[in-house]
């Protein structure tokens, strides 16, 4: 959650918000369509339902969105809030977005990053003054990721994935994902020296996951996540 009205994805932890913190939200920007990103999604639009002046607005790729459409608010799975209450204020309003575009916010800049996953994906920059901070969403081994980053002047936190133990670093190439030894090698193509805090690692193996981090990566600041975490900038 990015100040009081913006999230980047709505995995399960947007079920942790309060119903007037879910009312607040005027914007969600996605990575992808898996599910542990979007879950909290079609829960999120029928809570607030009676309780948003506007739609709420959601950025995604075209691949995103469409998976939405046909698979989610299609009014078998779940009503499709794109036209609930109507056609013309509905709960929820997606716009196609494509990576490299940026998008201008009350003095907030969120830039979309293509990034290498087994699904069209994207991370994200936001930048306001100063400040900037980066999200990864789901990713493997890449280029474009940290080349867009390092078109920066500076980068002061990151959140990037490690989803496997190096013991899976086979599966976690095949998934789409990092684990340890690979997010280090791709991080020596960062320029900046930003915090780097790790998400998305397996249930149960956490710990572990975090201290392999920590082994693998020179040079910057490591920081296991689980969630409620808050970060200043």
């Amino acid at each position: 959650m990015v100040d009081d009205d913006i999230l980047i994805d709505a995995g399960t932890g947007a079920q942790e918000l309060s119903i007037d913190e879910m009312a607040s939200i005027r914007h969600i920007f996605l990575t992808h369509s898996h599910f542990d990103h979007i879950a909290s999604l079609p829960l999120l639009a029928d809570t607030v339902f009676d309780k948003v002046p506007s739609p709420i607005e959601i950025y995604a790729l075209s691949d995103t969105i469409g998976a939405l459409m046909q698979h989610v608010f299609n009014d078998v799975l779940w009503p499709d809030f794109t036209a609930l209450p109507n056609q013309h204020n509905p709960v929820i309003r997606f716009n196609p977005m494509q990576a490299g575009s940026v998008l201008s916010l009350g003095g907030r800049s969120i830039e979309m990053i293509s990034v290498n996953h087994i699904v069209p994906g994207v991370g994200y920059r936001v930048s306001a003054a100063d400040k900037a901070f980066a999200f990864s969403g789901d990713t493997c081994t890449n280029d474009g990721f940290w080349q867009a980053l390092n078109r920066h002047e500076h980068l002061d936190l990151l959140f990037v994935e490690s989803a496997f133990p190096n013991a899976n670093r086979d599966l976690s190439i095949r998934s789409g994902h990092y684990c340890p030894s690979t997010l280090a090698e791709d991080l020596k193509k960062l320029n900046h020296r930003p915090l780097v805090c790790i998400s998305h690692p397996k249930p149960g193996e956490e710990g572990g996951i975090w201290q392999e981090c920590r082994e693998a990566i020179n040079g910057h600041e490591i920081q296991g996540l689980l969630g409620g975490e808050q970060f200043t900038l």
